[in-house]
């Protein structure tokens, strides 16, 4: 049940606790890591280029994320690269390989924001961008720079309900091996009762959070998953009837990805009038279970553990974002805060800021790096 506490106007003030009241000025110089303090693998700050701490958060939180990187650092992606568009591809290897396998405490992430300036000049402007809209432009160049193109099936062994059959993709790369999921909707007019099915791919999904002050992440799902009625100007038209109808709608998921992406839906606008919700969001760091919205058939990967956070402060005309990683090599959480780097307890992992959530369905392991000849 929702606390009837209003939650703080401004929550710079939790950034304020969780920074300790350091100074955040990023004029320094990049400094080598300091020969005294273990510099963990993957546990390396990010230059703000002016208003780049929302491409630092997703770098970070993109870097965290074993399989990924194995497939970067070990070179693979090399065979992969697409001539006309390895630009971004070849640019985020390089930074990964530095956050890495290089020796600083922070490295500039310039090279990867200019070549995807290059295709989207708004990220090399001085303004602040929305993550998630970020890490679209991210995912979907990558995979556009590493696609390969595979047959189609012929037919399948089994016979599939056709709720639960799944878009064949002819295009594949380490991007939709990763992170592609597959939502399927039920579609049912209330008068006749027919029901067809639609079937969508998703890399992020975005859910909407029923409560201003306090909620769970199972709380949104069930907002997102629930059946929804489509009344008056809504119907949908009915091949059977002929006409439009009133209509019953649920999703599912079909497919499920092996890294799930959550944006919470923090900004909400109506007309001329915008807003934050600044909701307290309880989400579990283990063992989320997705089984009562997995298609019966394929929950292979019904529960999942949490590896990165994106953290969202201030409201939708400017504000700060930073990460929590948990490192797969130490398998201790982190906090990045642009060049500010630190170490943190599980127990400050679980904020009122969180803005997207990455989940695994398996463990981390340290990524292969490619051998030195």
């Amino acid at each position: 049940m929702a606390s009837q506490q209003p939650f703080p106007a401004d929550d710079f003030s939790i950034y304020y606790v969780l920074a300790d009241c350091t100074d955040h000025s990023d004029t320094s110089p990049v400094k080598e890591a300091d020969e005294n303090q273990p510099h963990f693998q993957g546990v390396t700050g990010l230059r703000n280029l002016g208003n780049t701490c929302y491409m630092n958060a997703i770098l970070q939180c993109l870097c965290s994320i074993s399989p990924l990187m194995e497939y970067f650092l070990s070179g693979k992606y090399i065979t992969a690269l697409q001539k006309n568009c390895s630009e971004v591809a070849t640019a985020f290897a390089y930074v990964m390989t530095d956050m890495w396998l290089g020796d600083s405490d922070c490295v500039s992430p310039e090279i990867f924001r200019s070549a995807l300036g290059n295709l989207y000049p708004a990220f090399t402007k001085k303004t602040q961008q929305d993550a998630q809209e970020f890490l679209i432009y991210v995912l979907n160049e990558l995979h556009e720079s590493l696609k390969k193109y595979r047959r189609r099936r012929s037919c399948e062994k089994t016979p599939i309900p056709r709720c639960c059959r799944k878009v064949t993709a002819s295009e594949s790369s380490i991007i939709t091996q990763l992170f592609e999921g597959q939502l399927s909707y039920s579609i049912m007019c209330l008068k006749c009762e027919n029901c067809t099915y639609k079937n969508e791919v998703f890399t992020i999904l975005s859910l909407p959070i029923p409560s201003e002050y306090k909620c769970s992440l199972q709380d949104c799902l069930q907002c997102f998953f629930q059946q929804d009625t489509l009344m008056w100007n809504n119907q949908i038209h009915c091949s059977f009837c002929e006409t439009k109808q009133e209509t019953a709608v649920r999703a599912s998921i079909s497919k499920a990805p092996k890294i799930m992406i959550f944006h919470l839906k923090r900004f909400d606008i109506l007309g001329v009038m915008k807003r934050k919700l600044r909701t307290d969001i309880h989400y579990p760091l283990t063992n989320l279970d997705l089984t009562p919205y997995i298609c019966p058939i394929f929950r292979k990967h019904p529960k999942y553990n949490l590896c990165a956070v994106v953290n969202h402060f201030g409201d939708l005309d400017g504000g700060h974002y930073t990460a929590f990683c948990k490192n797969s090599v130490s398998q201790a959480w982190f906090s990045f805060d642009d060049t500010r780097v630190s170490e943190i307890p599980d127990t400050s992992v679980q904020t009122a800021t969180a803005y997207l959530l990455f989940y695994s369905c398996q463990p981390f392991f340290i990524p292969i790096q490619k051998c030195k000849s």
